[in-house]
């Protein structure tokens, strides 16, 4: 591959004309690759994490916020993921999913089967190298949508897995809905909060003169004189 692809006259590529090098190197980025594949969709899976998958309206949706990024209208609310992602990420599913298969059939070819049918073997090898263009495609243009000023706040979540409070609130905020606890006050828990009008309070008790109590409430003393 290194020698027809012209690999090897790439300075510090050399080693690619080696086969056995270049399999055993291809094996171990394979197995890397499937283990974060399987690892992705049954931890997910598991949790029961949904939020990637497609919604009914997203291709219209994808649309408008396509439209949105170069000036044209308003960005919708959103939720978690924007509904292009939701359709990128079938898609980029559905080529890793074929360039796995395909790998598998090749290298079960190589270990066990080195007689298999010739159809067989250049259908996969067909089908892997042509999925392999497409998920580097894909992966360009998924690292090409950084340079949209709207995504630049996402750089941050690659490497760290979060986006900044401010930015959520104001382009997810369907998901911050989801997530933030509703602190909800009963309204007559909120009337009994707010403060009293001065003109709406009831009148000072005014002092009350020892003349104007009771006989029994006066002054022992003077009762005495």
């Amino acid at each position: 591959m290194g020698k027809r692809y012209y690999i090897v006259s790439v300075p510090g590529f050399g080693w690619t004309a080696d086969f056995i090098t270049s399999l055993y190197l291809h094996y171990a980025a394979a197995f890397v690759f499937t283990a974060t594949a399987l690892f992705h969709v049954f931890y997910h899976g598991l949790r029961g994490e949904k939020g990637l998958l497609p919604q009914k309206g997203d291709f219209s949706e994808s649309i408008t916020v396509i439209k949105s990024l170069f000036g044209f209208g308003e960005e919708p609310p959103m939720h978690k993921y924007l509904p292009e992602q939701r359709l990128a990420y079938v898609g980029m599913a559905f080529i890793i999913f074929m360039l796995i298969v395909s790998g598998l059939v090749k290298t079960y070819k190589n270990i066990y089967a080195p007689d298999m049918s010739l159809t067989v073997v250049l259908w996969a090898t067909w089908i892997h190298n042509i999925f392999f263009i497409l998920f580097f495609l894909a992966f360009l243009a998924h690292m090409a949508a950084i340079a949209l000023k709207p995504n630049w706040p996402m750089v941050r979540g690659i490497f760290t897995g979060k986006v900044r409070l401010d930015y959520a609130r104001h382009r997810h905020p369907l998901w911050l809905a989801d997530i933030e606890p509703l602190e909800k006050t009963p309204v007559e828990v909120i009337e009994e909060k707010q403060p009293v009008p001065v003109s709406e309070k009831e009148p000072a008790m005014e002092d009350t003169e020892e003349d104007d109590l009771p006989p029994e409430q006066s002054n022992p003393e003077e009762n005495k004189e």
